[in-house]
């Protein structure tokens, strides 16, 4: 009902000027950063047969794996790192250290099939889909903080881009995540 009540409140507001471009900055804010980001502890919620009461090992191989992506796709990046994906919105981030983050994640996701209700193939492979989607966030909050003229999201750590820095991965992450547990382990 947000995405309703948000362009309904800026029209009363009076000012059409640049109406839509105002409602959509705060409109793919919402979504991006909370109705996204609220998948991670909507897993929790699921109800898995034969896996009552341990939502929470399965959310914490979901954001264990996701932060472990990036790290991962850091630094085969910076070791095999020759070809970069999209310079003019993240410079550092290469198709290598891309793969290699990808394998890495979800061989890692495999050995930890044990902590999930996933057969340790199906542990890989959510696993490589988590270092995709976590990519694809990481990507897309780098190109709006471009777009922004932000260069972090916070101050707080030195070296560290801010609180939203650090859960970019996990908005575009968790929703893909919650809907394959939910439609494939889950039963109707």
């Amino acid at each position: 009902y947000a995405f309703l009540f948000i362009p309904a409140r800026v029209a009363m507001a009076g000012d059409y000027k640049r109406f839509l471009e105002r409602v959509a900055k705060i409109q793919a804010g919402l979504m991006i950063c909370v109705y996204c980001l609220s998948y991670a502890p909507a897993i929790l919620s699921l109800q898995i047969p034969g896996f009552e009461g341990q939502q929470a090992r399965l959310l914490f191989f979901f954001v264990l794996l996701v932060q472990l992506n990036d790290v991962l796709q850091f630094a085969w990046g910076k070791l095999l790192g020759r070809s970069v994906i999209a310079p003019a919105i993240s410079p550092s981030r290469t198709w290598e250290g891309f793969l290699g983050g990808v394998a890495s994640t979800s061989l890692i996701g495999a050995a930890l099939w044990w902590a999930t209700p996933f057969e340790p193939w199906q542990a890989a492979g959510i696993s490589a889909v988590i270092a995709v989607m976590g990519f694809a966030g990481g990507m897309t909050m780098s190109a709006i903080k471009r777009d922004r003229g932000v260069e972090d999201y916070g101050t707080l750590v030195v070296g560290h881009g801010g609180v939203l820095d650090r859960i970019d991965s996990i908005c575009f992450a968790a929703p893909v995540f919650y809907h394959l547990t939910r439609y494939l382990f889950v039963a109707p």
